[in-house]
C-alpha cells in the first residue's frame, strides 16, 4: 500500500505558519565570496562574549558529561538577588525565545483562543501564536512604536496573551514606564502580558521601564530577558523570566527538563558579574550608534532613532536588492520586508571598523542603479 503523505496529518491551521527565517550565517556569506565579510544582521555584541563567561565555560568542560541542573538553581538564586526578587519568581530558558514559545504552549489551545502582538514586531511572537492554532491579532503600529491603547481596545473575550517589546526589534521604538502602566490599568487583569526586555540594558532614557516593580506587585505579566545581546551568549541560548510565581509554576509544568545547558548556566553566572565587559559594551553602543546615525545623516540616508544596539534604516529602494548587493561588498545586514518595511534595512551597530565598511559599502550601493543579482 502507498505511504500516505505526512502533510495528510497537519492540523489544518499550520499551513500559515511561515518558518522564522534566521540572519544569514557568516560563514555561507565567505564561502559563496571567497573572501572575509562582516555580520550586522543579528544584533549580536560586536565586541564578543564576556571574557569572565568564557573563562567558566573552559573551567566546566570537564563535566559536560553530566546532565544539568535542571532546575538552575544557582543562576536563578543569583538572578533573583539581582532583580530584588524569590527564586519562584525566575524561569530560565534556551534564550528568550523559547519563552515565548513556551508561554503559548501553556496559555493557548487552538481556535478558541487569541493572542494580540503588534505588526511589525519581533517574528518569534506571530510565530508562537500560530504554533498553537490560536487566532492572531496584530494591531498596527503607531510611529513604528506599539500603539497601546489600540492593543488595549483589541482585546477580546477569547484574548488571553498579549505580547509586547520594549524596545521593539526591528524598529528600536520604546514605549515608557507611564505608558505602560496606563496600558496594565486599562486591561483585564486575566490578560497575561508578556513584556519582551531584549534590549533593555542599552537604553538610556530615564523614562524607561520599571517592569521589575509590576512583577513585584504580582501582577499579571512575564517580563523577558536575555543573555544574547549586551552579554554577547547568543550562541550558547540563554534567557530569562520573571513573573508572579503562580505564573512561574504554570510555565514550569510545560518546560522541558534541562531545557538550560550547563555550559549556559556557568557563563551566565560569571557574565552578570562581569561589569567591565558590560560597560565597555554599552559604551561602544552608545560611541558608535552617535558615528551611525551622524553619518547616515550626512549621507542623506532616513532612520529610526534606536533605544537598542540595531538602526532600521529606510534606503527608499527595494530592500531585498539592497541586502544582496550588500552581501557582495561583504556585509550581511537584514532586509525588512517580512516585517512590512519593503524598503527598510535592520542594521547592527558595530565596532568602528565594521560600521565605516558598512557606510562605505552602503554609498556604493545608493550609487548603483544597477540590479542586484543572486548571492
Amino acid at each position: 500500500m502507498p505511504r500516505s503523505s505526512i502533510y495528510d496529518m497537519l492540523p489544518p491551521w499550520s499551513s500559515r505558519i511561515r518558518p522564522y527565517p534566521p540572519g544569514k550565517p557568516i560563514e555561507e556569506v565567505e564561502r559563496e565570496l571567497g573572501r572575509t565579510a562582516i555580520k550586522l544582521a543579528s544584533n549580536e555584541n560586536p565586541l564578543g562574549p564576556s571574557p569572565k563567561a568564557q573563562e567558566a565555560i573552559r573551567n566546566y568542560l570537564g563535566h559536560i558529561h553530566i546532565y544539568p541542573d535542571g532546575s538552575g538553581y544557582y543562576l536563578r538564586r543569583k538572578l533573583a538577588e539581582i532583580q530584588g526578587l524569590s527564586m519562584d519568581q525566575i524561569i530560565l530558558g534556551a534564550g528568550s525565545t523559547e519563552l515565548i514559545e513556551l508561554v503559548a504552549k501553556t496559555f493557548l489551545s487552538g481556535s478558541a483562543d487569541e493572542a494580540i502582538t503588534s505588526a511589525s514586531a519581533f517574528y518569534m511572537y506571530r510565530l508562537a501564536i500560530e504554533d498553537m492554532g490560536a487566532g492572531l491579532v496584530q494591531v498596527p503600529m503607531r510611529d513604528l512604536t506599539f500603539d497601546l491603547p489600540a492593543i488595549a481596545h483589541a482585546i477580546t473575550a477569547r484574548t488571553k496573551v498579549v505580547y509586547l517589546a520594549n524596545p521593539n526589534n526591528p524598529t528600536g521604538t520604546m514605549f515608557t514606564a507611564e505608558e505602560l502602566d496606563r496600558f496594565l490599568e486599562a486591561i483585564p487583569s486575566r490578560i497575561l502580558v508578556v513584556l519582551d526586555e531584549a534590549y533593555f540594558e542599552y537604553v538610556q532614557r530615564p523614562d524607561y521601564s520599571h517592569s521589575i516593580d509590576c512583577v513585584r506587585a504580582g501582577k499579571n505579566i512575564l517580563v523577558l530577558r536575555t543573555f544574547s545581546k549586551v552579554h554577547g551568549l547568543a550562541g550558547i541560548r540563554l534567557g530569562y523570566g520573571m513573573g508572579h510565581p503562580e505564573l512561574i509554576e504554570c510555565l514550569h509544568r510545560i518546560r522541558s527538563p534541562f531545557n538550560a545547558s550547563s555550559l549556559a548556566q556557568v557563563a551566565g553566572m560569571a557574565a552578570v558579574d562581569d561589569r567591565e565587559h558590560i560597560a565597555r559594551s554599552l559604551e561602544t553602543n552608545r560611541r558608535e550608534m552617535k558615528f551611525l546615525t551622524g553619518e547616515l545623516t550626512l549621507l542623506g540616508a532616513r532612520y529610526t532613532p534606536s533605544a537598542g544596539n540595531f538602526l532600521l534604516i529606510d534606503t527608499g529602494r527595494d530592500c531585498e536588492e539592497d541586502f544582496i548587493r550588500l552581501l557582495h561588498e561583504g556585509v550581511i545586514v537584514r532586509p525588512m520586508k517580512l516585517y512590512g518595511f519593503p524598503t527598510s534595512l535592520r542594521v547592527t551597530v558595530g565596532i568602528h571598523e565594521e560600521n565605516e565598511q558598512f557606510l562605505e559599502a552602503l554609498r556604493r550601493v545608493l550609487s548603483s542603479p544597477v540590479k542586484a543579482g543572486k548571492l
